[in-house]
């Protein structure tokens, strides 16, 4: 699911600001950091390390019998199928909207059984005889067993159809079957979505196949080895055009019941699996490349229109040129469709030559949105073209590798953006978002290992568990590690030899290691093979914090966890150092690589007693860095004294004192560049997240104001008094940073500007003057400041809004009202479909929740209404816990922990069958927020009262 783990703009920089400062960077190295110091003043460096890991599910089945297992058997194996699908968009008399479907597979014996297993579910079967539900035909002069018996296994998902005789080795098979099932609105399987254009109703019949729902749609062998190429046929009414993943081969009208239809066929798909199908049926309209490209972007006739399709159109095929030849492999498929849908779970998803997207992820307006909708329209669609080859054309075998596919094309979504838009210098903001972000999670006890057995990720909660923060984001990171310790150029050979060796099948990562390795024996000096080097990293949870003490040059390793001191199961029997390439720099310039293989170490070149050393340079590595006590001094002297190098900016986030952290925000008055700005503020974030409703939050608000007044004096120069652009690409976001903090921190004239321009939107609704890239800002602040006429007209604006981006932003604004009554009225809108869509529902709690006044808001209400905010989800797992993790981000008490221990009990009291591991990070973290609060509070609070005297 290419940035299938979606989190909204605003959402990403509330998780972030709790996965960064408060995991990373702060509370949890500082204990580190007191444990580091007294060691070294007791010269004892070998702390004990622990290797933890979650426990495996679960998988103990309610019998022996082959149809009460969730894995299919491995005695068939689906060759191709010819499926015909009519959706309704108009509803029955009964106010439903269904479909009706016929399906064929052609299968083949490969063990002797009397048993078909197919996936079916919430289909319902036409009687194809007087009593069964399937009709069973031997293909090439072969004859077929009587069927005896069909049933359905609700809970595993199964139709099951018993044989009189056994079915031979090696003979095929045709199984017909005919059926009908809802077009629901739960975003997931065959389902429909709906908008309104020049105040008609449209409806939209889409799919959402990944991981398992395809099965929803028509009965298949719905595991994503089981490959098969798939002949589809579309029927549809006039007036409404039918996509699927292989272009369109023609359309007719034929009458069917005494109903005149379309009916669309397509062309038969390359082999490939059953997740990645898709079809779209509408009154979408395109833009297109030239024919030779044969790229299409569809959407709504408004949106595409009036231009908002542009910007896509204009980098897919330079996106595309650049994955051929980093691949260097052709693009495997005739066409190229994208689709940008009304309503969608996931940020997108890779079908295989129909790319789905929501329509923020795909659409691009220049006079209504922001430098960050455009960055995150480049990078989606990069992410999603980048798994037409790795994920699509070459398979995991089964979901445990799924963080293969998606941490790969996290990875390469960055290099494919940064050749479309060479002067915004994405891959410099991949530690940020990405690397920084893998560390928040994976430092819990609760994280997870990369890979995992295939016996430990089998039911559909299970694997929909696997779209995490972990697969994605740690996942793009080792991978990046991987390439830097190789060099890109041996990676991306070593990708060719993969792509080209397993075209059209099924592999596990260890498949990608022997590739890589034959590309690197010649070229690359190694301390070990890459299989073991890399099983290291993805066979066990969490990361290490590397320490250096530059006075001995020794050098050791630590798993490093929040919680050092916890105490937990090690189901896992993986448990060895990590390999840690060690990239460092002096002050004199020195550079080198060391290899870190065992838990210590001494390396005489990183002993010094004058220069300073920097480790993990640009944050390659996928650990963290601890020093003695004075090569912290000297690094932060270096980085007051040259603060504008990008080395030292970059590394600034592994400084792990509080006194020290937060010395390095002092000479931010004198700082006018982004990382910087924006390093220290998702740092910072943390600080805010728990003493918002502390003592602590008068001084830290002070402390700041006198740090950003002068960014916010400069940009106010440098843009003519608000009336212009910054010049610079980077300044444009620095701005964003100014005006936000300044708001944030009480500066004068802020409140006023944005209060300004809102009021002069409100004046005349059809000309809004915010600037695109303050909107954000400037509607949080004005509706924070106003009342209920601003709040009333930002939810008449959100509504009227055509423009998905334009959308969300006006949604997260509404969540900063001050007044209680106008939080729980925007609450109790959520949870109206025709209010809020249900693509939007777990972002508008969670932006709620960041509002210190809306916060217990929120938790009550979710605890009131859980039950009805998750139940018509098809994705509920991960819906849930991202709902979790942003409404519990601020609990630092006992209370919110004695809370949150009661909501686990009431969950697993009742049939709530999923969102158990995010309620358990969810706890974790706010042990760690109590520990931290507790610690670090009055040193906080005394550090910041002596800056302002």
């Amino acid at each position: 699911m290419g940035k299938g783990f979606y989190i909204s703009k605003p959402l990403g920089f509330v998780l972030f600001g709790l996965g960064v400062g408060a995991v990373l960077t702060i509370f949890a190295l500082s204990v580190v950091y007191s444990q580091e110091k007294r060691k070294n003043e007791v010269n004892a460096r070998d702390g004990t390390r622990m290797v933890t890991t979650a426990a495996p599910h679960s998988t103990s089945a309610p019998s022996n019998e082959p149809w009460d297992k969730y894995r299919l058997p491995d005695t068939l194996l689906p060759e191709y199928y010819n499926v015909t699908l009519w959706p309704r968009l108009v509803p029955d008399e009964q106010g439903m909207y269904i479909f009706t479907g016929k399906s064929g597979v052609a299968l083949t014996c490969v063990k002797e059984t009397n048993l078909i297993i197919i996936h079916s579910n919430e289909l319902n079967f036409t009687l194809t005889s007087e009593m069964h539900h399937a009709k069973l035909t031997g293909l090439g002069g072969t004859s077929a067993p009587v069927i005896l018996k069909t049933w359905f296994q609700i809970q595993t998902q199964f139709m099951v159809i018993l044989l009189k005789e056994k079915l031979q080795v090696g003979k095929s098979y045709w199984l017909y079957m005919e059926f009908h099932g809802e077009l629901s609105d739960d975003l997931g399987g065959f389902y429909r979505s709906q908008y309104t254009e020049n105040g008609v109703k449209k409806v939209v019949a889409t799919t959402q196949m990944q991981p398992t729902a395809a099965r929803n749609a028509f009965p298949c062998f719905d595991e994503p080895s089981m490959k098969a190429v798939f002949h589809l046929t579309l029927l549809h009414s006039a007036g409404t055009v039918a996509l699927a993943n292989g272009m369109e081969l023609g359309t007719e009208n034929v009458t069917i019941d005494d109903q005149e239809v379309l009916q669309t066929r397509f062309e038969p798909t390359e082999k490939m699996s059953t997740y990645l199908l898709a079809f779209v049926i509408s009154e979408f309209t395109n833009l297109r490349s030239p024919p030779e490209a044969n790229i299409r972007i569809w959407g709504r006739r408004e949106a595409i229109e009036s231009g908002q399709g542009d910007y896509a159109l204009s980098v897919t095929f330079p996106i595309l040129k650049y994955l051929e030849n980093y691949y260097n492999t052709t693009y495997p498929l005739s066409k190229s469709d994208q689709v940008a849908l009304p309503d969608f779970a996931a940020g997108a998803m890779e079908n295989w030559g129909l790319v789905t997207y929501r329509e923020q992820s795909l659409f691009y307006d220049p006079k209504v949105s922001s430098n960050e909708d455009k960055e995150w329209v480049v990078t989606v669609i990069t992410h999603e073209l980048a798994h037409m080859w790795f994920g699509n054309l070459v398979t995991m075998r089964w979901w445990n590798d799924l963080w293969l596919n998606e941490g790969f094309a996290s990875y390469v979504s960055y290099l494919g953006a940064d050749y479309a838009e060479p002067t915004w210098n994405i891959k410099d903001l991949m530690v940020l978002q990405q690397v920084q972000r893998a560390f928040g999670v994976d430092a819990l006890v609760s994280s997870h290992p990369l890979s995992s057995r295939e016996d430990e990720v089998i039911t559909p909660d299970q694997i929909d568990q696997l779209f995490d923060t972990i697969t994605y984001s740690k996942g793009a990171a080792v991978l990046r590690m991987l390439s830097e310790f190789l060099t890109e150029s041996a990676f991306a050979k070593g990708l060719h030899n993969y792509l080209h060796e397993y075209a059209y099948s099924n592999t596990v990562y260890t498949d990608l290691w022997k590739k890589l390795q034959e590309v690197s024996y010649s070229s690359i000096q190694l301390p070990a093979s890459i299989n073991e080097i890399m099983n290291r990293w993805i066979l066990q949870m969490g990361f290490p914090v590397v320490t250096i003490d530059t006075r001995t040059g020794s050098i050791s390793q630590q798993h490093f966890l929040i919680q050092p001191d916890a105490v937990v199961d090690k189901p896992s029997d993986y448990n060895y150092e990590w390999f840690v390439p060690v990239t460092w720099m002096k002050s004199g310039s020195n550079m080198g690589q060391h290899w870190l293989l065992t838990k210590t170490a001494s390396y005489e070149p990183m002993k010094t007693d004058t220069d300073w050393l920097l480790a993990n340079l640009n944050v390659a590595g996928y650990y963290r860095v601890n020093y003695d006590p004075q090569n912290w001094e000297r690094l932060l002297t270096q980085l007051t004294a040259d603060h504008k190098n990008l080395n030292m900016i970059i590394h600034r986030a592994q400084i792990i004192n509080i006194t020290l952290a937060l010395r390095t925000t002092k000479y931010l008055y004198e700082e006018k560049e982004y990382i910087p700005w924006e390093s220290a503020i998702r740092n910072l974030e943390y600080f805010f997240l728990m003493f918002d409703r502390t003592e602590v939050y008068g001084p830290l608000q002070t402390y700041l104001q006198r740090k950003v007044k002068p960014l916010f004096d400069h940009f106010k120069v440098i843009t003519s008094n608000w009336t212009r652009k910054p010049p610079r690409y980077m300044d444009q976001y620095n701005q964003i940073n100014a005006v936000s903090m300044a708001c944030k921190t009480g500066v004068k004239g802020c409140s006023e500007l944005t209060r300004m321009w809102y009021r002069q939107w409100m004046k005349n609704p059809d000309s809004n003057p915010i600037p695109p890239n303050l909107k954000i800002t400037v509607y949080c602040n004005a509706i924070a400041a106003g009342g209920v006429e601003e709040w009333d007209f930002g939810w008449q604006m959100f509504k009227n809004s055509t423009i998905a981006a334009e959308a969300e932003k006006l949604l997260y604004g509404l969540s900063c009202t001050k007044e209680p009554w106008l939080l729980n009225r925007y609450l109790e809108f959520t949870i109206e479909p025709n209010l809020v869509r249900k693509q939007d529902v777990t972002f508008a709690i969670v932006y709620i929740s960041g509002n210190v006044i809306g916060q217990p808001l929120v938790w009550d209400f979710v605890r009131a209404n859980w039950e009805h905010i998750t139940k018509d989800y098809d994705d509920g797992s991960f819906f849930f816990g991202r709902l979790i993790q942003g409404i519990t981000k601020k609990f630092s008490t006992e209370f919110d922990l004695q809370q949150l221990q009661r909501f686990k009990e009431d969950i697993a009291a009742s049939s709530f069958s999923f969102g158990t591991q995010a309620i358990e990070q969810a706890i974790e973290q706010t042990k760690a927020n109590i520990k931290w609060v507790s610690e670090n509070k009055v040193q906080v609070m005394n550090w910041l009262i002596e800056q302002s005297a």
